[in-house]
């Protein structure tokens, strides 16, 4: 005598299984600099090839108890404007800038949402990128010495993130970039 077929278990709801990479978003850093306009470039680049979003990430640190000792915050804007006009800005000029590098790259469409906000970059990347498919950073390519003396953004999510990392180097061939 044989025994039924095991019925499979019906649907138990959702999948604990985190996604693939390569179907998360990609997170980029930017802040304007030539080395942060490699990494958007070739975040953008990387997400027509995996078919996924962007979230270009621009993290200002700006608290002003940290200046007030220096008497530089007699300012006739208050401390909350100024953030205020720093976001916007930035905000402004990463779409600018993502807007152009879409026309340079050319291909398929990407979908790219611009984030501003204020904290430390690295801490900032790291929180954006939390459930992202990749991070994107660049290198201001200081070297040891600049990374003991400034600190370096990149270097900190490198040690701290829980997702896969790229560091574009000041002097990548970064596809797209002519």
């Amino acid at each position: 005598m044989t025994e039924p077929a095991a019925t499979p278990a019906p649907d138990s709801g959702p999948s604990l299984t985190p996604a693939p990479e390569r179907s998360r978003v990609i997170v980029v850093g930017t802040d304007g600099s030539a080395h942060a306009r490699r990494a958007v470039l070739f975040a953008l680049r990387e997400a027509q090839l995996r078919g996924v979003p962007v979230r270009a990430v621009c993290a200002y640190d700006f608290t002003p108890d940290r200046y007030s000792a220096y008497g530089w915050m007699t300012v006739p804007n208050p401390a909350s404007e100024i953030v205020t006009q720093l976001r916007d800005t930035a905000l402004a000029d990463v779409g600018a800038t993502i807007e152009e590098l879409r026309a340079e790259l050319g291909g398929p469409h990407v979908d790219v949402e611009v984030v501003a906000q204020q904290g430390r970059p690295a801490e900032v990347l790291l929180a954006q990128a939390a459930h992202a498919g990749l991070l994107v950073v660049g290198s201001r390519g200081s070297g040891l010495w600049g990374r003991l003396t400034l600190g370096s953004t990149s270097t900190e999510v490198v040690h701290h993130a829980h997702v896969p990392v790229v560091v574009v180097p000041a002097t990548a061939d970064v596809p797209g970039d002519d």
